[in-house]
Formats: C-alpha cells, sequence, structure tokens
C-alpha cells in the first residue's frame, strides 16, 4: 500500500510540480488514491485522550489511508524534525503503524521528499502495507 501512496503522490508531483499549497496537494492524492480503489479520509480528527479525560481538540491528519497509515503532505524546504514529532504523535495517539511524510517542494519525491515511519504495531501488519 505505502507503494501506491508514493504511486499517487508522484504522479500528483509529475503532474503539478511544485510550489503549490498543502491543500491543493491533499486533494489531488486524495483523487488519485481514490481512483486506485483505496478507502481514504482527508482530514481525519485525531481524538485526545489526556490522564482519561477525552478532550476536545483541533488536531487532525492530512489523510488516512485504509484506516491504517497516515499521510502528512507538506510543501517545504525541507522535511524537519518537528514534522517528524508531529507524525509519530499522530500514529501514537490514533495507535495506528505507519506513517508517511511527503514532501512536494522538491525536485524528486524518491529522492529527499518522502520519509516512512513505523510504530511498534508495524509487525503486526498485512504484507503489503
Amino acid at each position: 500500500m505505502s507503494h501506491d501512496i508514493l504511486g499517487c503522490a508522484i504522479e500528483v508531483h509529475r503532474t503539478l510540480g511544485a510550489g503549490l499549497l498543502e491543500s491543493i496537494y491533499e486533494k489531488c492524492v486524495l483523487f488519485e488514491l481514490r481512483s486506485r480503489g483505496l478507502e481514504v479520509r482527508s482530514q481525519q480528527t485525531i481524538p485526545l485522550v489526556y490522564k482519561g479525560m477525552d478532550l476536545e481538540s483541533d488536531l487532525r491528519c492530512d489523510l488516512l489511508v485504509e484506516d491504517m497509515i497516515v499521510v502528512e503532505l507538506k510543501a517545504v524546504e525541507k522535511i524537519l524534525p518537528i514534522h517528524e514529532a508531529q507524525l509519530m504523535t499522530y500514529l501514537k495517539l490514533l495507535d495506528l503503524p505507519k506513517g508517511i511524510i511527503i514532501n512536494f517542494n522538491v525536485t524528486n519525491i524518491m529522492g529527499y521528499g518522502q520519509k516512512t515511519f513505523v510504530t511498534e504495531r508495524y509487525g503486526r501488519l498485512p504484507k503489503g502495507y
């Protein structure tokens, strides 16, 4: 599935290039993923439970693919440690096994434009995720 996600991002990048807003890339990647038959939710609310209390929050991940993989889209000079920390926190709060950061402000997504992260739940995923 990661292969499909990155393939969709590459298709969007090949078609649009760099220099647009993250929201534009999100709409296009969402279209590409759904056109490949994947279940995707955009701007999925992330629940915040603090010391047993459900708290209201505005946390949202860009894309949630097949209820398994969080995809965060960026259009920045480079992926920073804060972006990585944000994704890892989302994975922890959602109790999910895998996340991908994709940066569209690059010449080649497969070069420096993507990073994949996994949690301890990753070992329980079916093959292909």
